[in-house]
């Protein structure tokens, strides 16, 4: 497959960079990192309202674009280049997506033309362990309740889930073990029994929660997956959100890149530059190969998702395996091209670093995506 951005959207990373070059500077990050809510909401307002960011793949008739995943790429991995702390990605790659792949109409109305609007956050409380399966560890339960249910349990680690907004809780019916009754449930901003606590991480950028429901009256129109399908349609909002963040990930390795090729030019050891040292050319070649190769597994994994192959699962967890670790190694790369330098608060090596180690783990180790490809290969 021969893959390439249209001029369109070529335009719009073009203007992506430019517009978080300013916006989403180094300094900008600190400060967001810094302030109650973990974000600049005039930032986000701009590029919601203004840009249309949140609306892109979004459809036309709850206000969106009706852009494809591919669309959404540009942005996403200008967003990781310039280590975006905001809920575009809890938002957009986790909560709308799980109202496209299972809500209904009804459903949809509802939520995705206030989110498209710039108007309503989001994100999906899934995660009740640190590793593996999330649909594996789920205890919070759905008692049934007159009409509809309640909601009792615990999530951890909720990206974004100290904002006030819609969640997407993934929880099992009363009784129920395994995949049977597993059902994900749309839980509106302001509900009564609902408890916020933010959870201290390595990234800053990013802020994670944990959530406790206390006796959560779900009404029966807020059911988006019944039970006993709520696999099925997490797997699948899991394959996008998955694409999303390797598309992420690519922007912040190409980051660190530029980083240590820039700072090998200008740093001088012995009298010369120390770009010109054999050690430091291997290892920004080999840096420039991760990502290259990340491009490629991210982008192949987005086109699959636009064309609703059936090979997007394997595609999503290659690339969030692949892009994940090298990240990583781009990341830990730059700081040793940087030196010592590279460790301290007041360099930005050192948050991409962290933001590239919170992110493997996020939404899955690669060791977990490894093993998921060989199950949908049935291998």
């Amino acid at each position: 497959m021969k893959f390439s951005f249209d001029e369109e959207q070529l335009e719009l990373k073009r203007s992506a960079r430019k517009f978080l070059a300013t916006h989403s500077s180094a300094e900008r990050v600190r400060a967001a990192m810094a302030s109650p809510l973990g974000y600049d909401e005039a930032v986000y307002q701009t590029l919601a309202a203004e840009l249309g960011w949140v609306a892109l793949a979004i459809p036309e008739a709850y206000g969106g674009l009706g852009l494809s995943a591919v669309d959404l790429v540009p942005v996403l991995e200008e967003m990781g280049r310039a280590n975006y702390a905001g809920p575009f990605f809890s938002t957009v790659c986790l909560a709308a997506n799980a109202l496209l792949v299972c809500g209904t109409d009804a459903q949809r109305e509802r939520y995705l033309t206030p989110i498209a609007a710039g108007e309503l956050l989001g994100t999906v409380a899934f995660a009740e362990a640190a590793f593996g399966d999330a649909t594996a560890t789920v205890a919070a339960t759905l008692t049934p309740d007159g009409d509809g249910y309640r909601l009792d349990g615990v999530k951890r680690y909720v990206l974004d889930g100290h904002l006030e907004g819609l969640l997407v809780v993934l929880a099992r019916l009363a009784g129920t073990q395994g995949d049977d009754g597993l059902a994900l449930v749309a839980v509106p901003p302001g509900t009564a029994g609902v408890v916020r606590e933010v959870t201290p991480t390595v990234d800053q950028t990013r802020r994670l929660a944990t959530v406790r429901f206390e006796g959560v009256a779900v009404s029966a129109d807020d059911v988006l997956a019944q039970p006993g399908t709520g696999r099925v349609a997490f797997e699948a909002l899991l394959d996008r959100a998955i694409t999303a963040l390797a598309a992420e990930q690519v922007g912040g390795a190409e980051a660190c890149l530029d980083m240590a090729v820039d700072y090998a030019k200008v740093r001088k050891q012995f009298g010369r530059p120390i770009g010109t040292f054999q050690a430091i050319q291997h290892t920004c070649a080999n840096m420039l190969l991760r990502v290259e190769s990340a491009k490629s597994a991210a982008y192949y994994a987005a086109a699959t998702a636009a064309d609703g192959g059936r090979e997007h699962t394997e595609a999503a967890s290659i690339a969030k395996s692949y892009c994940s670790e090298a990240f990583f190694q781009c990341a830990a790369d730059s700081i040793q091209v940087h030196g010592g330098i590279g460790f301290t608060w007041e360099h930005e090596a050192h948050l991409y670093f962290k933001r590239a180690r919170a992110g493997e783990h996020f939404l899955g180790e690669p060791a977990y995506h490894r093993e998921r490809v060989l199950r949908a290969l049935s291998l």
